[in-house]
This record gives structure tokens, sequence and C-alpha cells, in this order.
């Protein structure tokens, strides 16, 4: 990767809770490797998991503890101690956090030892009470605030009053060399079928909801309206990928759901996925029907790259990734009949017109939301903020 900066060989610590899946875990990985092609030194602080060895093959310097605990004396008194004594033994120029627990931590360890404080919002946390508030303010209190979206940046003005100067917005990346139709091969997708018993031919129409497997993501609302188009006779498949995490007595409804309203021939629950570009390859059509605001929706994005069209809630970072009509379609959220009329009109304009649709998101995505521009972006505020501390 090409920086436009001068490198001044940065040590930069980020902590995040763990190294499972998600967005946060996603891009940590992301800057880590940016950070080591610019000759900077990369660390990461977390609880471990299974991108760790992902993390490693970047170049990065692991460090495991408990970042993701919530226990007052690992958040306040354990985990700010083993911090300040990391910072100084590895001589770190910046710390960067990406979830509220382990941000007190790093801030409290950046204050003590004098270096500046990052963190990035990769949700729209909640605040139902004073002391709700008080926690995630600790994502408010560095010196520079990332937000992944827009949408997301008004939501902590609003929420905070903090200083719109004090927030960049750097939109979630899509890796355009892994999600590209051109580089995945038949095979990969013929596994990924096999796997997962699916027909590689798609004599249906092919629907993913890609996400993990919790209420507000909307399988249910999907599941209704799936029921909706075949009680009027259109042909589809569908597929939920994701990781249930733990939550088996979800997972376990929506096969009662699905058996319930007759879709067990037409809906399966994959699981986790390694292979999310192969996933997307053996679909026609993307959704995700999330029933609350997404700060940014990197699915919905990496399916517009690997040219599907997509049908999303119209909330949150959705209505920056997708452009309606021309790359997809947003919908009302929990709306199961409009999502069902959306799905229908994509099922029916067959398969050259939705390649069409596809084709406009593709272009979109390399336009607009790249692994490279949130890299370079990323870099560059680090090195802002390091020589602002400086009085460079």
């Amino acid at each position: 990767m090409t920086t436009s900066f001068q490198n001044k060989g940065l040590t930069v610590l980020q902590i995040v809770p763990e190294l499972e899946t998600g967005g946060a875990e996603r891009t940590t990985i992301e800057v880590a490797q940016a950070l080591v092609q610019a000759g900077d030194r990369a660390l990461v602080w977390s609880a471990g998991g299974r991108l760790a060895l992902e993390l490693a093959a970047v170049g990065a310097i692991h460090f495991q503890g408990p970042a993701a605990s919530k226990n007052p004396f690992d958040v306040f008194l354990a985990n700010p101690a083993k911090l300040t004594a990391l910072i100084a033994d590895e001589r770190v120029n910046l710390v960067h956090a990406r979830s509220r627990a382990p941000a007190w931590s790093g801030l409290m360890a950046a204050r003590r030892a004098h270096v500046p404080f990052v963190t990035t919002y990769h949700g729209i946390y909640s605040a139902k009470s004073s002391i709700k508030r008080w926690y995630n303010s600790s994502m408010v209190r560095g010196d520079a605030i990332i937000a992944n979206s827009h949408f997301t940046k008004a939501h902590i003005i609003e929420e905070y009053g903090s200083d719109p100067d004090s927030i960049s917005v750097i939109h979630r990346g899509v890796d355009i060399d892994g999600f590209d139709p051109a580089k995945v091969s038949p095979e990969r997708v013929a596994t990924l079928a096999h796997k997962w018993r699916l027909d590689v031919s798609r004599s249906r129409p092919r629907i993913i909801l890609p996400a993990r497997l919790t209420q507000w993501k909307g399988q249910s609302v999907l599941i209704e309206a799936l029921a909706r188009l075949k009680n009027n006779k259109i042909a589809f498949e569908a597929i939920l990928v994701g990781d249930s995490q733990g939550r088996e007595v979800y997972a376990d409804s929506l096969r009662t759901e699905i058996h319930a309203v007759g879709l067990s021939r037409d809906v399966f629950l994959v699981g986790h996925c390694s292979d999310m570009p192969a996933a997307f390859a053996l679909s026609d059509i993307a959704v995700t029907p999330s029933t609350r605001p997404e700060a940014f929706g990197r699915t919905a994005a990496e399916a517009q790259a690997m040219g599907l069209p997509v049908v999303a809630s119209d909330l949150g970072g959705a209505r920056e990734t997708i452009d309606p009509d021309i790359t997809g379609f947003l919908v009302p959220p929990s709306d199961a009949i409009a999502l069902a009329q959306a799905l229908r009109t994509l099922i029916e304009m067959g398969p050259e017109r939705r390649a069409s649709m596809g084709a406009a998101g593709f272009q979109r995505i390399r336009a607009l939301f790249t692994t490279q521009s949130l890299q370079s972006q990323t870099l560059a505020l680090y090195h802002r903020i390091v020589a602002e501390r400086r009085g460079e």
C-alpha cells in the first residue's frame, strides 16, 4: 500500500475485545497490515480468537489478555496497569481502542503514558440510562474519534454533543481483491455447494442473508417474506449464513419457524462461512433485513462488490452503501410485505437485469468503499495525531 505521508516509524497499539469474527476484528487486521506494509509496528491486545493466526500472518504482534472482560476490577485497575507497562516496554506512540470496556482501560493507560488515544465507533451504542451513557462515553474521550459512516457520526454528535471536527468519517472498506467475482474459482464455489448440499447450477434464484444469528439481524423477517413468496408460487432458494455464537435457542427457533411455514426444502441455515466470496458467488440476491440500524453494513457492501443486487432495511449505514433502484432496494425495517415485494421484483426481473444492477454495485464499491481507502485514511490520521502531540 502506498501512503501520501513520510513514514516515521510509528508503533501503534490497537485494542479489541477478541479476534473471533466481526467488523471491528476485521478492521483491526486490515489496519495492522497497513502499518506493517508502511514500515510501522502493529501491536494488538485482545483475548485472542480464530483470527489471531491471520493477524500474525500480516506481521502484527499479538498480546493476549482479558480485553473482553467487563469486570470493573479488570477494566479500571488490572488492565490499565498491564497496558501502561506494555506501552512503556514497546514504546507505543498511539493507542487505538475499538470497543467500550477496553476503551476505558486504554484511555487510562494512554493518559498515564502521555500518548495519544483514538477510538473507532463500530456500532450504535444505546444508552437508556445516565450510567449506560457514561459507560459508552469512553468512546468519545480520545484525541480523535473515527466513525465508520456519516450515520454513526451524526449519532455521536446527537448523543454526546461532540465537536464535529473531532470526528473523522472513515467508512469500512471492502477487500476488493478478495471480493472479486473474477477471482473466485468454480472449484471454491463447488466445494462450498457440496458442503452445504446445494445445487451449484442454481435452478432456482438463490437468496443469501449473511449475518450472525441474532434477532436484530432480521432472519425472522426474511423467513416471513419468503413464506409470502412461496404462497405466491415464486421459486427461490435461500441460505442463512452466519455463526450462532452460542445462541442455539435462537437458531432452533429459526429452524422451527422455517418448518412451520413449509420452507424446509427452500431455506437452509448453513452456519459460519470462512469463504464469503464463494458464498456470494453461489448466490443471486443478497438481503440484509436488520431491524436496528447498521453502523455501516459491511456485508451489504461485500455483496455489492461481488456483483449482487442487495435488499436492505432503509436505515443506518445501508443508506450510504446502497444506491436505491440502481444497486439494490431499501425497504422499511421489519416489513416482511415490503421485503417480499422487493425480492419478487429482483427474482422476476431475470438474470440479465439482476446482473446489470449487480454491475452497478460492483463499480460503486470500488469507487467509494475499499480497504485501501480505509487503511490510508487511518494511517494518515495516526500520523497527524502523533505530530500534533509532538508539536510538529
